[in-house]
């Protein structure tokens, strides 16, 4: 049995109110969707432990979810919406798998040493991890964005996984995976959000860098670059007439949900792309990105 795309999910306009950032996912309407009913697992990451940074709601929690179904155990780090990460903690308990919560701030280097640290002294290894962490705030003119607002950007979308990364290598083996989030935004700038693209052209960059350089270790690096995707992200941290008419300038005519993404990802941490480093992958419902 196939399913139509184009019809699978909820198309715009949307009324769902608006959030303060980083947002809440039962505060939505309608709620993502993140596998909860849907993932099925294979096994494919069985015996794995996996750090995902953001991984409270959206695509995070998306992965959290279908690793776990895989067989990994999860170390989930977030910020401070501890609700939604007890939530996915009861998910991937449910899936029969450990879940380490890790809140705090991962624009500091020492926070994301002690917890790379805290990760292999409990869990004995670190073999995948996912940098999915990030902020976002849209602008109007160049005036208008403070310099602790584009420095935040930074230091939370680009020094944060250059930190984890840096601090969970000497705990991973040859094999390992890095996946980071990065954004169609590394391609399409949008000028409403110049320092969040702009974090995102840096991540991309990142990406192929760490590949050459993590090569010789065994380590595979890789990004994700998602289309429009219905997060907490879109009502705490877009206007709201962008909310109401998000996903509609794709060929899908909606946006993606996190549920969509999270294959991508168990993909690039199972050991079959073991010759996949260094690679961009659009998801973005047929959105052109070049």
């Amino acid at each position: 049995m196939t399913t139509d795309p184009l019809k699978l999910y909820p198309r715009p306009p949307f009324d769902t109110p608006a959030q303060g950032f980083p947002g809440k996912t039962g505060r939505m309407s309608p709620e993502p969707d993140h596998g909860e009913d849907s993932y099925r697992g294979s096994g494919r990451l069985a015996g794995k432990v996996a750090i995902v940074t953001g991984g409270d709601s959206g695509i995070g929690r998306a992965v959290a979810i279908a690793f776990a179904r895989e067989g990994a155990d999860i170390a989930l780090s977030y910020l401070d919406e501890n609700q939604d990460a007890e939530a996915v903690k009861g998910w991937v308990e449910k899936a029969g798998r450990r879940c380490l919560l890790l809140p705090g701030d991962m624009s500091s280097a020492a926070h994301c040493r002690d917890m790379a640290d805290k990760v292999a002294s409990i869990f004995g290894k670190i073999d995948v991890v996912v940098n999915n962490e990030a902020f976002q705030q849209p602008n109007q003119g160049l005036d208008t964005i403070e310099d602790d607002i584009f420095e935040k950007h930074f230091r939370v979308n680009v020094f944060a996984p250059f930190y984890l990364t840096k601090a969970a290598l000497k705990h991973m083996a040859p094999g390992g995976s890095v996946i980071v989030t990065s954004s169609v935004n590394s391609k399409h700038p949008m000028p409403s959000l110049l320092a969040y693209s702009a974090t995102k052209g840096a991540l991309s960059n990142m990406v192929l860098s760490l590949a050459g350089l993590l090569a010789e270790k065994g380590i595979r690096v890789n990004g994700v670059l998602p289309g429009p995707i219905w997060t907490p992200f879109i009502p705490a941290g877009m206007d709201m007439e962008s909310v109401k008419t998000f996903g509609s300038q794709v060929p899908y005519g909606r946006p993606g949900q996190p549920a969509e993404l999270a294959p991508s990802y168990v993909m690039l941490a199972s050991d079959e792309s073991s010759y996949t480093s260094g690679a961009l992958i659009t998801v973005a419902g047929a959105m052109p990105v070049f």
